[in-house]
């Protein structure tokens, strides 16, 4: 079985699944996340819920890893979290993984959420359908950055 992750909430360990070579396709629609600072998810709403296969108790509390496919190298998320901490808007294409195991594939868009002092307190987290072209390119790039690591 996959790695265990551990939900900060509800103190429940929660197995990740290993992964299986088929895709659900993620048809648009609003698919929303947010965290905390250390990436912890405190919101994800019904259509993430329903695509990913986790319930609310699952997910709230859960380090947002939880969907994070093995195939995506740590490289691609070194950069976003220097941009998203630096406070500035990051976009990319994210292979993702489902409770199940099967994978999903999206263009995700995170924003720094700030309080009144210009703090950052949290991450916003949208999704896209990918365009097919441009998402086989980074399914190669990422290929070939998870070989090298």
């Amino acid at each position: 079985m996959g790695r265990t992750i551990k939900n900060i909430i509800t103190d429940k360990e929660i197995v990740k699944p290993d992964p299986v070579d088929e895709e659900v396709p993620f048809d648009g629609g609003v698919m929303i996340t947010e965290t905390d600072t250390a990436g912890i998810i405190t919101y994800a709403n019904r259509k993430f819920r329903e695509l990913t296969g986790y319930t609310k108790e699952e997910l709230i509390g859960s380090p947002h890893s939880i969907n994070r496919h093995p195939d995506m190298p740590k490289a691609a998320f070194k950069g976003l979290w220097e941009t998203i901490k630096g406070g500035n808007y990051w976009e990319g294409y994210v292979k993702n993984m489902t409770s199940e195991g099967k994978y999903y594939l999206v263009v995700v868009w995170i924003k720094p959420k700030f309080d009144e002092e210009g703090n950052i307190v949290g991450y916003i987290a949208g999704r896209k359908i990918p365009d097919r072209d441009s998402m086989n390119k980074a399914l190669a790039q990422y290929k070939e950055m998870k070989a090298a690591e």
